[in-house]
């Protein structure tokens, strides 16, 4: 294939995960409107919880069972932070840094740019999920 299609192919996908960000960013002021601050917190802490559970989702959809070791001690961490952060606000702004910086590791692992891990054992997930 030629490399025009791969540049339009990478700008659909970037444009994509904008919009996505931007519904999220929307969708997230709306609620907070609607409920106290501590409700919030609690609401970011558990929703911390869920987005480490969708790494195991992409461990099964990709098969890959070197990975399976690393990403539960990374989703058992993220959980934690995240009930932690149900109480402590502090936390749920670590839990969510470190989620964008886990994702930035699979992003460099899975390039090639970094050899911190085995080459294979992480997860070839989407990445622009921490960026949003």
């Amino acid at each position: 294939m030629d490399e025009r299609y791969s540049m339009i192919g990478f700008v659909v996908i970037v444009m994509l995960y904008a919009v996505v960000g931007l519904l999220a960013a929307a969708g997230a002021i709306s609620i907070t409107r609607k409920i106290g601050p501590k409700a919030e917190q609690v609401l970011y802490g558990l929703f911390l919880v869920i987005i480490a559970a969708f790494y195991l989702a992409f461990v099964a959809y990709f098969g890959n069972a070197a990975t399976w070791r690393v990403e539960m001690v990374a989703v058992v961490l993220f959980a934690l932070i995240g009930l932690f952060g149900v109480r402590l606000p502090i936390a749920v702004v670590i839990g969510y840094a470190l989620h964008g910086a886990w994702d930035l590791v699979h992003e460099l692992q899975a390039q090639g740019a970094i050899s911190a891990y085995y080459l294979g054992r992480l997860t070839a997930v989407p990445m622009a999920y921490g960026v949003f």
